[in-house]
């Protein structure tokens, strides 16, 4: 499996392209019970791959990339984390589900934009420096695969945010 992506970056891009996919599924799909099972999969893509990026991938950077490009990156995730425990809690017959499953995919197009930017990117700043992102991106599908398992166990927690304070409910 590790043969498919060159590295770390590689495997991210190919986690960013899969979601881009699943929403455009969601658009296009009508019946209830479909845009429920997508928009799961789409939440449950969404927390693995931010758990391996906050776990791995964006500490790996701390200190050799912008550390404002880390927290911006931080702080978005903690915004679509607030949507993804939404609408995993919710179903295609609540108020605004569909508006919710709009601005999330608006949220990770934004993030991914910034993320995948030709020079000035994340992705670009990170390839400049000398972090092995070979060894990355071994550790990372390991945790990758550790979270698949727990997800298809159910056994996958909420989405928690990390830089962003929610009031307590």
């Amino acid at each position: 499996m590790a043969d498919s992506f060159t590295d770390a970056i590689a495997l991210l891009k190919a986690d960013h392209r899969e979601v881009e996919d699943l929403f455009e599924q969601f658009e296009k799909t009508k019946s209830a019970s479909k845009k429920q099972a997508i928009a799961r999969q789409i939440c449950t893509e969404l927390k693995i791959h931010t758990l391996i990026e906050e776990e791995l991938f964006y500490p790996a950077f701390r200190g050799k990339i912008e550390d404002d490009t880390l927290d911006e990156a931080y702080v978005e995730h903690d915004g679509a984390k607030v949507l993804i425990n939404d609408i995993e809690a919710g179903s295609p017959d609540d108020d605004f589900y569909d508006a919710k499953v709009k601005v999330l995919s608006e949220e990770i197009k934004h993030h991914v934009h910034e993320e995948e930017m030709q020079s000035e990117g994340m992705f670009a700043q990170c390839r400049k420096t000398d972090v092995d992102l070979v060894s990355l991106r071994d550790l990372m599908l390991a945790r990758k695969s550790e979270l698949q398992a727990q997800a298809g166990s159910g056994a996958l927690p909420p989405a928690k945010p990390t830089a962003v304070n929610l009031m307590p409910a």
